[in-house]
């Protein structure tokens, strides 16, 4: 029997994958499930960890929905022993091949640790979600030290 739910998030996650490949992250790779303790579904690179959602219920995902998978991206980070962790979903009309299109969301938290930010600058709600696309994030973490520096081929 097959299930449509598992084949969509794989499908969505692959497409992840190869998309961080070419834009510096050569590591990136599928996570392997481990039950109760769920540790996100991409090892972008050492450190990073990403969840995905792809399909219907990632292209119209409610603000409240995005909030309560943050949260989950945010269970993942901590399972995973890693530093950052976001949350790629699916946009509407940008299918497989563009996933470096899709929205990255992530917390104001992780934004600004990922510009070295300080004690000094302090959020009203560290929690409050962010969004840019996937390319971008990608480009964010490399300017923050992770992936490959020098090993990105041309995305356009």
């Amino acid at each position: 029997m097959v299930n449509k739910s598992k084949n969509v998030g794989t499908a969505a996650e692959t497409a992840i994958v190869r998309a961080a490949r070419t834009r510096g992250f050569p590591g990136a790779d599928r996570l392997t499930l481990t039950g109760h303790k769920d540790r996100g579904d991409i090892g972008l690179c050492p450190g990073v960890i990403i969840e995905a959602k792809g399909g219907q219920q990632a292209k119209t995902a409610s603000d409240a929905l995005i909030a309560k998978w943050l949260a989950e991206t945010e269970t993942g980070r901590i399972n995973a022993g890693a530093a950052i962790g976001f949350l790629v979903t699916q946009r509407p009309g940008i299918g497989l091949p563009n996933a470096h299109r899709w929205w990255a969301h992530l917390t104001v938290h992780t934004f600004l640790t990922l510009l070295g930010a300080t004690h000094a600058v302090t959020p009203p709600n560290p929690d409050t979600p962010l969004r840019m696309t996937l390319d971008s994030a990608l480009a964010l973490l490399r300017a923050a030290g992770y992936g490959n520096q020098h090993d990105q081929e041309d995305p356009a």
